[in-house]
C-alpha cells in the first residue's frame, strides 16, 4: 500500500473525527482542559428553559471563538445558573466540534489526510494529489494554520467564516447543553499562556505556519505517516522562507521526533490553575532557505 496525502474533503471528516479523538485520548493537555466530574442540572421550575438556552450558549460560544474581549459574554452565560449547563465530558459533543472546525479547516486552513491507497509502483512512496477513487482508507490528519502576518488586520472574508463557526459551535453547544465537559476557565488560561509565549518567541512579522494538530491511526504508526503530513506545509514553507511553529504536551517522545524534522524546543509553557499544571513545549523550526515567495494566504 502506498501513502496518498491530500486535502480534507467533506467525506474525510467523519473517519479524520475518529483518528484525532483516538490520538488524543490521553493527551496530558486535553485530560487537564476536560472536566468530566460535574454537571449542573436544570431547576424543577424551569418548565422551558429552551430560549434561555439559546440565550446563554450564543454568549458562551462567541467567547470562546474569539479572543479576550469575548469574557465578558461567557461571565453573563455563567451566571445564568438556571440554564441545564452540562460539564461532564461528552465523546459526541466534542465529535462534533471538531466536526466543525474541519469544515471551517477546508476553506480556511491547510488541513490533510493520508491515506492508504493500493501501489501502483510498490515502493509505498507519498503522492499529493486530489483524492483518487481508489483510496481505501484514511490513516492520518493534519491541522495546520496558515501564517498571518502580525500587523495586518483580519480579511472580511475571515472575519465571516469565523462567524460560520460560531454559529455551528453555538448549535452545538445548544444540542448538546453545553461544551461537552470543556473547562472554559481552563481554556483561557491555556489562550492567555498561549498569547504571551507566542509574543515572546515569534519574531518574524510575516506570521507562522501553525502545526495545530497532526494525529495517526494506532495501527499505522511506525510507517512515517506522521511525517509526511509534518513534510507536507514543511516543505512549503522551505520554497517561502518561512517559520513554523507547534505545541506538544508530550515531552517524550515528541520533543525528539519533532526535532527530527527540523523544530527546535523555544520555550515551556505552563498553564495554572491553582495546583494543576499543565505544561505545552513550544518548538519552532526555520526554513532551509530564504525566498521571497509570497506565503499561502486564504
Amino acid at each position: 500500500m502506498a501513502i496518498e496525502i491530500s486535502k480534507l474533503a467533506k467525506e474525510d471528516i467523519p473517519c479524520s473525527v475518529e483518528i484525532v479523538q483516538k490520538a488524543f485520548e490521553d493527551d496530558p493537555y486535553f485530560l487537564w482542559v476536560f472536566d468530566a466530574q460535574k454537571s449542573c442540572p436544570l431547576q424543577e421550575d424551569d418548565d422551558n428553559p429552551f430560549p434561555k438556552l439559546v440565550f446563554c450558549f450564543v454568549l458562551t460560544s462567541h467567547a470562546t471563538t474569539y479572543g479576550r474581549s469575548g469574557r465578558y459574554l461567557l461571565t453573563v452565560a455563567e451566571l445564568i445558573n438556571f440554564i441545564p449547563f452540562n460539564k461532564q465530558f461528552s465523546k459526541e459533543r466534542n465529535a462534533a466540534s471538531i466536526t466543525a472546525r474541519c469544515l471551517w479547516g477546508i476553506n480556511n486552513g491547510l488541513f490533510y489526510v493520508a491515506k492508504e491507497v493500493p501501489s501502483t509502483n510498490g515502493d509505498g512512496a507519498a503522492s499529493v494529489g486530489p483524492p483518487k477513487k481508489n483510496a481505501s482508507r484514511i490513516v492520518g490528519v493534519a491541522m495546520w494554520l496558515p501564517p498571518h502576518p502580525l500587523s495586518e488586520p483580519e480579511s472580511w472574508y475571515s472575519y465571516f467564516q469565523s462567524w460560520i463557526l460560531t454559529f455551528r459551535q453555538a448549535a452545538n453547544n445548544i444540542l448538546f447543553r453545553g461544551h461537552g465537559g470543556l473547562n472554559v476557565k481552563r481554556y483561557w488560561i491555556w489562550k492567555d499562556a498561549q498569547n504571551a509565549v507566542q509574543s515572546e518567541i515569534w519574531n518574524d512579522s510575516r506570521g507562522y505556519y501553525f502545526c495545530n494538530v497532526i494525529a495517526v491511526a494506532d495501527d499505522a504508526r511506525g510507517k512515517g505517516i506522521g511525517k509526511k503530513l509534518v513534510e507536507i506545509v514543511t516543505d512549503k514553507a522551505d520554497q517561502e522562507g518561512m517559520k513554523c511553529y507547534l505545541e506538544s504536551s508530550k515531552k517524550v517522545p515528541n520533543l525528539e521526533i519533532y526535532g527530527r524534522m527540523g523544530f527546535k524546543f523555544a520555550k515551556e509553557m505552563e498553564c495554572h490553575d491553582g495546583e494543576d499544571v499543565c505544561k505545552l513545549y513550544c518548538m519552532t523550526r526555520e526554513p532551509k532557505y530564504p525566498s521571497k515567495t509570497t506565503p499561502f494566504k486564504g
